[in-house]
């Protein structure tokens, strides 16, 4: 069972402000915290930190910690995390975070505490981004009355569906990240034989993260694929794996990266692809999370969008879905604070 809770000491110096939200974007690498005031359809932020995740043990030491640095106590708050949230209560698969909104009220001494997936807190923000916060990746032809979708890949992958119900969108969380990986050819099904033995059960997640993009990296170095000596020690010597496969990859200075990328970005079209049918979503898909920006060199030629459309009979469909991704990295955070300022 988790240990008790402490409250949040009164503090002189800490100022609490009935005006201001605290959002927190809650992922596996990173904390991202900022308070919030204004309409819930326009958040603006008033002060913003972000810390590494694994450098504290619990959520509330981030958040007494962010109380320490701004100085500021808003009466509420809402956090998206990277888990599923059953009945106020989630397990934080990627830190061993157990958080219940009970809890995390009384520790931190707050009015109310709302926990919410981090992907419907990506999704709730989508209606918050500018023209210039997005990359149509395929313009395709949106319907009005469509639903929307959202996938994102960074330390695991998300999902979320955005149903239109004839007036609004609403947000439906998913942990469609963890079913079960489908590969679709020769090559792919040798690599879920290789991550078979590696994890036993094969979820999309091991080959679609940041995680996976290493996966399909030991995957190729397996097979027999040189990996330059220099390539060696850089990724040895790296604290993200992935970082630098996706960047050797992007400049094609090593085949095995070249390869790991072009495998990579095809699972997630297929993955994002199957997304879009579920959902239904002629309203639009979005790709989200911390992967896609940086590789938005490789994605228009890179793959994804073949594998995206190619559905059999409803490849028409597929192609004429718009497919965006998203370049601002604090959707997310705006989208907690949409549903706090509510």
């Amino acid at each position: 069972m988790p240990s008790q809770p402490k409250k949040l000491p009164h503090r002189s110096g800490l100022a609490h402000d009935s005006k201001l939200v605290l959002a927190g974007d809650i992922g596996g690498t990173k904390c991202g915290l900022a308070l919030f005031h204004g309409p819930a359809d326009a958040p603006e932020a008033v002060l913003e930190r972000s810390y590494p995740s694994r450098d504290f043990a619990s959520l509330g030491e981030v958040v007494r910690q962010f109380h320490t640095d701004s100085g500021l106590v808003a009466t509420r708050a809402c956090f998206g995390v990277a888990g599923a949230v059953i009945d106020g209560a989630s397990l934080l698969p990627n830190l061993g975070w157990w958080l219940t909104e009970t809890d995390l009220t009384q520790e931190l001494g707050l009015e109310s505490v709302c926990l919410i997936n981090d992907l419907e807190a990506n999704a709730l923000g989508i209606a918050t981004l500018a023209a210039e916060h997005l990359f149509t990746l395929n313009p395709g032809h949106a319907r009005a009355d469509g639903n929307q979708a959202l996938i994102a890949a960074g330390t695991g992958l998300g999902m979320a569906l955005l149903v239109r119900d004839g007036l609004a969108y609403r947000v439906a969380a998913s942990e469609g990240g963890h079913a079960d990986f489908a590969p679709r050819n020769e090559s792919e099904v040798a690599l879920w034989r290789f991550l078979a033995a590696r994890y036993g059960r094969v979820s999309i997640e091991r080959v679609v993260s940041g995680q996976g993009l290493e996966n399909v990296y030991d995957y190729l170095k397996h097979t027999g694929m040189p990996e330059p000596v220099w390539l060696a020690e850089r990724i040895k010597a790296a604290d993200d794996r992935a970082a630098v496969i996706a960047r050797t990859g992007l400049a094609h200075d090593a085949d095995i990266c070249v390869d790991a990328l072009a495998i990579f970005l095809s699972v997630y079209g297929a993955v994002a692809g199957n997304l879009a049918l579920t959902a239904l979503a002629t309203g639009g898909l979005y790709i989200g999370g911390g992967i896609a920006p940086k590789l938005i060199d490789a994605f228009p030629d890179g793959g994804f969008m073949a594998a995206f459309a190619d559905k059999g009979r409803f490849s028409g469909l597929l192609a004429e879905v718009p497919v965006r991704i998203i370049l601002e990295l604090k959707t997310a955070l705006r989208g907690a604070a949409v549903h706090a300022l509510r």
